[in-house]
């Protein structure tokens, strides 16, 4: 079984993000993840001076000094980037990290931040439409094609990346599970389902599973073999043994039920009944970045349970 963590880069410093690479890289993990956010979410005005570090940035320094870590994010705003820049710097990163890169991304979500620094921030109709094209778009580069395309909202002209990708097609991971539009582009031009506890969902065998059903039927639909998909689980995750201090994690971040928030034992159930329901890859999201102790506590505790 598969394991990676979504380490915050907001709030904190550059030298405490490195810290928890280098130890992520030293353990059994597989993989690091970054969040893309220009402000600190949820989007508090008395906390907009505080740090949010630049996504693609991280993911390249890491990839410099990494040498096992899959790198990724959970996941990168379409809108931020257009899809040529976007796969400009996939194929970059890719290549620093030797092809261990993978292109996690959405429609994007965060308003305030698009306020802030001038970006249009469109209905959630048109930002689905943007995602699904910029997805295309992005498969195409990253498949070695030289893409000329005019869209409704992107246009190329015969234009090739390079650096491509560094040996395999850098993977792509779609954020998000809405049934209707966001499964649909995972569907047809994505590789990676990824099931966000942050977002509320109940975090349960049944809920992955109705995912998961609904994502095959849309595979169906575009003629793709489901099989080709893998799925992946970000979960909010806390051990401890202070039945408030749990309480207090689930209640302020409006997190569903079944989220892996207790002691070790339950939080090694939860964990294990989606490992259960065919997950390929559980990325442990909600550690404090200054807290390198914990994720050697969940590694010793709860990690070591799936060997």
């Amino acid at each position: 079984m598969r394991f990676g963590a979504q380490v915050t880069c907001y709030r904190n410093t550059w030298d405490s993000i490195r810290e928890v690479a280098e130890v992520l890289d030293a353990g059994p993990w597989n993989s690091i993840w970054f969040a893309d956010h220009y402000l600190p979410p949820p989007g508090r005005k008395e906390e907009e001076h505080l740090t949010a570090h630049e996504a693609f940035t991280v993911a390249a320094a890491v990839a410099g000094f990494t040498e096992t870590l899959t790198i990724g994010h959970l996941v990168l705003g379409n809108t931020y980037r257009n899809p040529g820049l976007t796969a400009k710097m996939a194929g970059t990163v890719d290549h620093i990290a030797h092809g261990r890169f993978v292109l996690g991304i959405g429609a994007a979500w965060f308003k305030r931040e698009h306020e802030a620094y001038g970006w249009d921030f469109p209905s959630m109709k048109e930002r689905q439409d943007r995602f699904e094209e910029a997805a295309q778009l992005l498969r195409r580069l990253f498949h070695g094609e030289r893409v000329t395309f005019e869209g409704s909202y992107y246009a190329l002209d015969d234009a090739p990346l390079s650096p491509g990708s560094y040996e395999q097609p850098i993977p792509i991971l779609v954020g998000g599970t809405g049934e209707r539009r966001t499964l649909r582009t995972l569907a047809r031009f994505g590789d990676i389902m990824n099931l966000d506890g942050w977002a509320g969902g109940p975090m349960t065998k049944a809920y992955f599973a109705h995912k998961v059903g609904v994502l095959n039927r849309h595979c169906e639909d575009a003629g793709r073999d489901p099989g080709e998909i893998k799925h992946t689980v970000l979960m909010p995750t806390m051990v401890t043994d202070d039945k408030q201090a749990a309480a207090a994690f689930m209640a302020g971040r409006r997190l569903g039920e079944g989220t892996a928030a207790g002691p070790k034992n339950y939080v090694i159930d939860r964990i294990g009944e989606i490992v259960d329901a065919g997950a390929d890859e559980i990325m442990i999201g909600g550690i404090p970045t200054d807290d390198v102790e914990q994720y050697q506590l969940v590694a010793e505790d709860v990690l070591s349970a799936f060997d």
